[in-house]
């Protein structure tokens, strides 16, 4: 029997909540979590990754130390991963590590999109080759470098004659539309996931989010703030599209609070949550009347969230990936586990007609142990 080849995935989103690291075995095109572990990234680096998101001065220096910083996290999540799995580096064929994005501005003349956490330092730390930097290719043809797990998600969880929504709420919230047709998909980013919602409790409880959405269920969302919100250009657009903290952040928040400074706070975090209800909701009701929708990231925990989300799209039935065989709080690192694999096998893993990209492609890039 061969030995199991393992790789391993690192992700650390837009809502900056934790590194995840997961430990996983591809085999005969079936996809087995063999371990998983987060860890949290300390308050003074998560200070830091804060301000880079936005510009500010003295950028290159804090990007430089927060890259390294960023570098050492992921390589300690991976070694207690393996500690945890009681797993040897050498099983291990390399690392697909996501990267910090600290900016995200594909629709420029030139566009880019950067994430930091030292690939270099990963791999001299752990002791595993890594392949990172996984968005860049994808840019440089053309695309929106984002999403990437659509082709994730049409390779584990596509059926044939049965649609399916993948809908993943991190920071940023995204969607995969899988028809039940061979090779058709649609995937772009909908708007805000948790990021407002968990900008707005940190200010205001000092919380990093707000568990099962108890404190937005204790309010009432207003309907004018909320059509309000919804006005913003990015929810016109058609897809590929992607977005980030560049739009939806803290700052663009408090401008539109102007006019509603009136709200209770309950009120206005009610209100945000709808925002991501609505938004998500909007773009699937579009795509599709029937079929489920299965929820993975941090949203599929806040109840009050996927409660709401379902009032909204009542033809559909929603749950979360783990009615299809993953845990919602580890696709994304799969995801990134399974990239590493693709570019190991020199097997393309955009899918050009999500991103926008000219043509498919291998994606990231290797960077040695040796």
């Amino acid at each position: 029997m061969p030995q199991p080849q393992y790789f391993i995935g690192l992700m650390s989103g837009t809502s900056m909540d934790g590194v995840d690291a997961v430990l996983v075995e591809f085999q005969d095109n079936q996809t087995k979590l063999i371990a998983s572990h987060t860890i949290e990234i300390p308050e003074h680096v998560l200070s830091q990754l804060h301000r880079l998101c936005s510009p500010n001065s003295d950028e290159i220096n804090i990007m430089g130390r927060m890259d390294r910083s960023m570098g050492l996290l992921f390589a300690k999540a991976v070694n207690e991963l393996l500690t945890i799995a009681d797993i040897d580096k050498s099983a291990v064929i390399a690392i697909g590590s996501h990267g910090q994005t600290i900016r995200h501005m594909p629709n420029l003349e030139h566009g880019f999109t950067l994430q930091i956490g030292d690939p270099e330092t990963i791999a001299v730390e752990t002791g595993i080759n890594v392949i990172a930097d996984f968005r860049r290719k994808d840019i440089a043809l053309g695309g929106q470098g984002a999403p990437l797990v659509p082709a994730f998600h049409q390779a584990s969880f596509a059926k044939e004659n049965t649609p399916r929504v993948i809908l993943n709420i991190g920071g940023i919230a995204n969607i995969t539309y899988l028809p039940g047709e061979s090779n058709q998909v649609v995937g772009f980013d909908t708007g805000p996931g948790n990021t407002l919602m968990d900008a707005f409790i940190l200010q205001e409880q000092q919380l990093s989010f707000d568990e099962s959405g108890q404190w937005a269920a204790s309010g009432k969302t207003n309907p004018e703030f909320l059509a309000h919100l919804l006005t913003h250009p990015y929810f016109a657009m058609g897809y590929p599209k992607s977005t980030g903290r560049e739009l939806f952040n803290q700052a663009w928040l408090e401008q539109q609070l102007a006019n509603y400074s009136h709200l209770s706070l309950e009120d206005i975090q009610s209100t945000l949550l709808d925002l991501t209800c609505h938004s998500i909701a909007n773009d699937i009701n579009k795509l599709t009347q029937s079929g489920d929708a299965f929820v993975c990231g941090g949203g599929a925990l806040n109840t009050e969230l996927m409660r709401r989300l379902a009032l909204l799209m009542p033809n559909l039935t929603l749950s979360t990936t783990s009615a299809i065989g993953i845990d919602p709080k580890w696709v994304e690192g799969i995801a990134f586990a399974w990239l590493a694999m693709r570019h190991h096998l020199g097997l393309t893993a955009n899918l050009p007609v999500v991103t926008g990209a000219s043509r498919a492609a291998i994606l990231g890039s290797f960077y040695s142990a040796a």
